[in-house]
């Protein structure tokens, strides 16, 4: 027997596809067949599963494990929940050895995907390449595993109040948050969590829903977060939390009702983090404000700039030894006293821990931050075939220019005006920029930058593509 998947679904962190069209059961059957073989290859022999509140996802969990265990490996199946429960579950049970999460994550409803862990460390890049390739050629191992519920939300909350350890509980009893689980995976566990946090909570679509009847679960949409705002407003709350779909991204707004974007956020998590750990490293991928770098040098920290792409910020923190780091997207990650993934849940417990330890409340925290001037995340469809190549002719042209380059993930040049990025996206056919600025006309003159670059390439920013 082999397996052929559908050409758009292996992508660079995750398997991802569109349901009854790009991916199906016999999908889910063939990555568990492939994955069991490739980690009984490597010594390990049991494996988490885990999924999200699609519809589509208990048909793709039932495949998945008919996979893993006919290729010999046991499951060890922890139901529907969130990303980063499923992280917990492969990073803390005893004798597993991998994990698969069923997830479309902030795609939309009739999408779906899987996201991986083997023996510790996420599987993207060449194993997903590799793991098609096996598929293919029909290298898969038989055998006959077993398949075993366990319920670890218990263990998970546990987990995720450890957060608040050395906080001062008399700051905490009075803080009075908002909560917005956008009908995701994250919801039941949101309400085990905060039913034990001190202080006043407000719970904004814990109800787990594939169909996401009231608004798409996507954090870094601004418009995604009006219901939350409305409710710190009405309510008069002090700050408020909301997540994607599978609750390994965060999003937050202050009490005034201001957005708190991902590089923001770990500004205010690294201040937090650095007075207990001077010196530490903290990574932060190349979206990210001149500001969020600024500010962990001036903590005492070592700022590092590195590729998007949470796999590829997870490996850079098991090599430098980073207790912090984030993107953008909202993916942030803690390894000083937790389990260096991804989990917003977690992300949302330091928040409230960040402000009771550093004595200013969120919204202070984000008036003190300096007021940059910077465009959204603007992404445009450039052909596959042209997106890294035209990268590339950018870099070349300006080798010889004597610009400030750093081309760690495409080009982010610095100039007296601020910084602009090209880079080329790992997951879709589109090209990202982004600039910054102290002041208007200083941001204009970069985005003539990026259009004068785009045009010496044949291209031009035209219509924005969606994520």
């Amino acid at each position: 027997m082999t397996h052929t998947f559908h050409p758009t679904v292996l992508r660079e962190y995750d398997i991802r596809g569109i349901i009854d069209e790009t991916l199906g059961a016999p999908d889910a059957r063939a990555i568990g067949r492939t994955f069991a073989a490739m980690l009984r290859e490597a010594g390990g022999r049991r494996v988490a599963v885990g999924y999200d509140g699609r519809t589509s996802s208990p048909m793709l969990e039932q495949a998945l494990v008919e996979g893993l265990t006919a290729g010999g490996v046991d499951v060890v199946r922890i139901g529907l929940g969130a990303t980063p429960m499923l992280y917990f579950a492969a990073a803390s049970l005893e004798d597993v050895d991998g994990g698969v999460q069923i997830t479309g994550s902030h795609n939309p409803a009739n999408y779906n995907g899987f996201k991986m862990v083997f023996q510790g460390r996420p599987f993207f890049g060449a194993d997903i390449q590799e793991l098609g390739r096996r598929a293919a050629a029909g290298t898969w191992s038989d055998g006959q595993g077993t398949a075993t519920r366990i319920d670890v939300m218990p263990r998970y909350i546990e987990a995720l109040l450890g957060g608040l350890d050395g906080v001062d509980n008399a700051a905490l009893g009075r803080l009075r948050v908002g909560w917005d689980a956008g009908n995701g995976a994250a919801g039941p566990a949101l309400e085990q969590l905060t039913a034990r946090l001190p202080g006043t909570h407000r719970l904004l679509y814990t109800e787990v829903d594939g169909t996401f009847p009231n608004h798409h679960p996507d954090p870094t949409v601004e418009e995604n977060l009006s219901d939350l705002r409305a409710l710190v407003r009405d309510e008069g709350l002090d700050f408020g939390i909301a997540f994607d779909g599978d609750g390994d991204r965060i999003g937050a707004i202050d009490g005034e009702g201001r957005v708190i974007w991902g590089d923001q956020l770990l500004m205010i998590y690294a201040q937090d983090v650095l007075s207990r750990m001077p010196g530490a490293t903290v990574i932060a991928d190349v979206k990210a404000s001149r500001a969020l770098f600024d500010t962990v040098a001036a903590h005492g920290g070592k700022p590092l700039m590195w590729k998007t792409g949470h796999s590829l910020i997870k490996s850079k923190m098991k090599e430098t030894g980073s207790p912090l780091a984030g993107e953008m997207s909202g993916h942030v990650f803690f390894a000083d006293t937790y389990y260096g993934y991804d989990d917003a849940l977690y992300a949302g417990v330091r928040l409230i821990a960040a402000a009771a330890r550093l004595g200013r409340s969120v919204t202070e925290l984000r008036s003190a931050m300096p007021q940059m001037l910077n465009t959204p995340e603007m992404r445009f469809q450039v052909d596959e075939s042209r997106k890294f190549a035209a990268i590339d002719e950018v870099k070349a042209r300006l080798a010889g220019s004597g610009a400030d380059v750093n081309d760690t993930d495409g080009v982010r040049v610095s100039t007296a005006d601020g910084w602009w990025l090209l880079r080329a996206s790992n997951t879709q056919d589109v090209l990202v920029a982004r600039a910054e600025s102290d002041t208007q006309e200083g941001l204009a003159r970069l985005m003539e930058q990026i259009d004068a670059q785009l045009a010496l390439s044949g291209l031009e920013r035209g219509e924005q593509a969606g994520h």
